[in-house]
């Protein structure tokens, strides 16, 4: 691996490194999809992070809450014109699924730190176009959004309901007469809230908004909507918009609010390509409700590869940081160890560096199952979308969990230095966190995963065939109690008789409610925790199925092999030791089992110490993008630290003006 920004790196790094075990730039390949990508990634990096136009005057958190949304927009926008007038950026990365990759690379990361005002208009706008226009729409909207004469975003969730869409109250009624569909925020609850963009950068968005016409409410349709004036940028009349307020992180994304008051638009912005309002107010239905799935599985599985890729760079930060403290004593009169050496850290930190490859194994496997189900879809076989649309809600859930735990972790992990927001170990986490809310919330998304998991367990007991990722509903759980090998595939079928215990215990308690007169819906929410935990159960078997058998089928040195081996085995045993409950009550392992796996999963962070630190390198993140005074290459921690500190605004003068209004009067009062 080649250093970011090259410096001198201090000692205790360059021991880390001298041990490494395996080739490093392997798992790179790996990681990126081949050697061909790596290079890519790496041209795309130097593009763009070598620009002084993205360098910041000063940092972020010294700004004003205007200053930082300004200073952000100013990166996007020369983000987008350096994309469309350079040529050699132009092949690397390709039209529109460039600049949307773009956005949510570590590049748009590096430049954008809290947010991109314009990343909805790429990631949302543009596709909802493409996905939900016809030809004619897609001929009229695509090019002016693509050249940047519209700038749009997505409004969906509102003050009242996000997830729950059925439930969102802004309505757009259709007129015959006058052929405009008139568009309505009844209530307050019905006000758009939170998409990113809105507040001050956008003139359009699509608005979805429940469809009445002919005296019929048809549920929720995709409109387009023009906000603001195209020459001014003032807010139409009808348009009541703006921000929402600082947040817990993504400040520059400027999230906003909005409001119709009775606000005409063309019959011809209603996005038809799967449904159609006809002049005279005729509504004709789309083929299949399910249609919408494709588009809701591509949004979930990226929001995996962000979550884990959100990972990488905390636990970079905190590996590297780990290896130059020196902390403590192990035996009294020793030098102060590298906290890396502690037995805690090492379990704080080497099960988030195992997490990042169960992630990227099984959204990589979700990921090629979507395309080839994608292709079916155009040939109107629809059959395996319920399958793939629960196994991609249960994978963002518990991506986006894992994730967020796990910066959380490293965050800890690093004392107090990691609360300094020069660690960018809080940013990373605040970025992190979004994700369990946004695209589905997490519980939400795992009841989601329930319904289909007791919908198949019921097809299953009438003999209907089921789909791969919950076939093993089909067979009685078998007990393992008398493996003695404990090898991979065997604690893989663990995890598979102890999740098929609990979704067979749940469904008979769900049956039992429904017997005793409780309305289903009832008896479900009765049993709601329960079933999350089995959605969150057979999620995590299938992760762990994903990983052993990427493991064994990838073609790798010896070296990598057997360092993934041992990340993939502490990631089994980590996770069993963490749940051991569901594996004794159904009988899947026994107390001498997990006690004996409890001592491996020791042994395996001794075996796997010497080869953190080229782990973390090995996902070879730019100093740019990890952006902290823990994290870089050189590992010079201390000054890195020093000199940030030194570029506070409150360290310009000796005496702050602050003390001559406030402390000074009060320190003198009895004078």
């Amino acid at each position: 691996m080649v250093p970011s920004e090259k410096g001198e790196c201090v000692a205790d790094l360059k021991k880390e490194r001298a041990k490494c075990s395996f080739i490093k730039e392997e798992i790179t390949h790996l990681l990126d999809g081949g050697k061909e990508k790596t290079l890519y990634r790496r041209k795309l990096e130097n593009a763009f992070l070598s620009d002084p136009e993205y360098l910041d005057p000063i940092r972020p958190e010294y700004m004003s809450h205007e200053e930082r949304y300004t200073n952000a927009l100013r990166k996007a926008c020369h983000m987008v014109g350096k994309f469309n007038n350079d040529e050699e950026i132009q092949q690397l990365v390709g039209q529109m699924e460039g600049m949307r990759s773009l956005m949510g690379s570590g590049v748009g990361v590096a430049i954008t730190k809290d947010g991109n005002p314009l990343a909805l208009h790429f990631i949302m706008f543009l596709p909802a176009i493409m996905g939900q226009g016809t030809v004619e729409q897609q001929a009229q909207w695509m090019s002016r959004a693509w050249s940047g004469e519209i700038i749009g975003t997505y409004a969906q969730t509102e003050l009242g309901h996000g997830t729950f869409l059925r439930g969102l109250e802004t309505t757009a009624t259709y007129d015959p007469d006058t052929q405009e569909f008139i568009l309505n925020s009844p209530t307050i609850t019905s006000t758009k809230w939170w998409p990113g963009g809105l507040g001050k950068t956008v003139n359009y968005a699509v608005v979805m908004a429940q469809l009445y016409t002919q005296g019929q409410c048809h549920g929720i349709h995709p409109f387009v909507v023009q906000l603001r004036d195209e020459e001014t940028h003032q807010s139409m009349p009808g348009v009541t918009i703006g921000e929402i307020g600082p947040r817990l992180g993504m400040n520059t994304n400027d999230n906003g609010f909005l409001r119709f008051d009775h606000y005409h638009i063309p019959r011809t912005h209603m996005l038809m390509k799967h449904s159609q309002v006809l002049e005279d107010g005729t509504y004709v239905k789309p083929a299949s409700n399910k249609l919408a799935y494709g588009t809701m599985v591509f949004v979930r599985v990226a929001i995996c590869f962000s979550s884990y890729r959100q990972l990488q760079r905390a636990v970079t930060i905190a590996t590297r940081y780990s290896a130059v403290r020196h902390q403590s004593e192990l035996a009294p009169g020793e030098p102060e160890p590298q906290i890396l050496d502690y037995q805690t850290q090492q379990y704080k930190l080497l099960p988030q560096i195992a997490t990042i490859f169960a992630i990227h194994f099984a959204a990589k496997d979700v990921w090629n199952t979507f395309n080839e189900v994608t292709g079916n879809i155009q040939d109107g076989n629809l059959v395996r979308l319920p399958e793939l649309h629960a196994i991609s809600c249960g994978l963002k859930a518990l991506s986006s969990t894992d994730a967020a735990s796990g910066v959380e972790t490293c965050r800890l992990a690093c004392g107090g230095h990691g609360y300094l927001a020069s660690s960018n170990l809080p940013r990373i986490y605040t970025s992190t966190t979004a994700a369990i809310t946004y695209e589905g919330e997490n519980t939400v998304l795992w009841l989601q995963v329930a319904r289909y998991l007791i919908k198949s367990y019921r097809e299953a007991s009438q003999g209907q065939p089921l789909g791969h990722s919950v076939s093993y509903l089909t067979m009685q759980a078998a007990s393992t109690h008398n493996i003695s090998v404990l090898s991979n595939a065997d604690l893989v079928e663990a995890y598979k008789n102890a999740v098929s215990s609990m979704v067979s215990k749940t469904a008979a308690r769900l049956q039992q409610h429904c017997d005793m007169g409780h309305p289903f819906e009832h008896a479900w929410n009765n049993c709601s925790v329960l079933l999350v935990r089995c959605a969150q159960a057979h999620t995590r078997y299938f992760t762990c199925e994903r990983f052993v058998d990427a493991v064994e089928k990838a073609e790798l040195s010896e070296g990598v092999r057997s360092i993934l081996h041992r990340l993939c085995r502490l990631y089994l045993i980590y996770h069993i030791s963490l749940n051991h409950g569901d594996f004794l009550r159904s009988g899947a392992l026994t107390d001498f089992s997990i006690s004996t796996l409890e001592e491996e999963m020791c042994n395996l962070l001794t075996a796997l110490r010497p080869d953190a630190v080229s782990l973390v390198d090995s996902f070879d993140v730019h100093d740019r993008i990890l952006d902290s005074t823990l994290g870089c290459w050189d590992g010079n921690v201390y000054q890195r630290m020093f000199d940030e500190a030194q570029k506070s605004p409150l360290n310009q003068t000796d005496v702050a003006e602050a003390y001559f209004k406030y402390l000074r009067p009060l320190m003198k009062a009895n004078l």
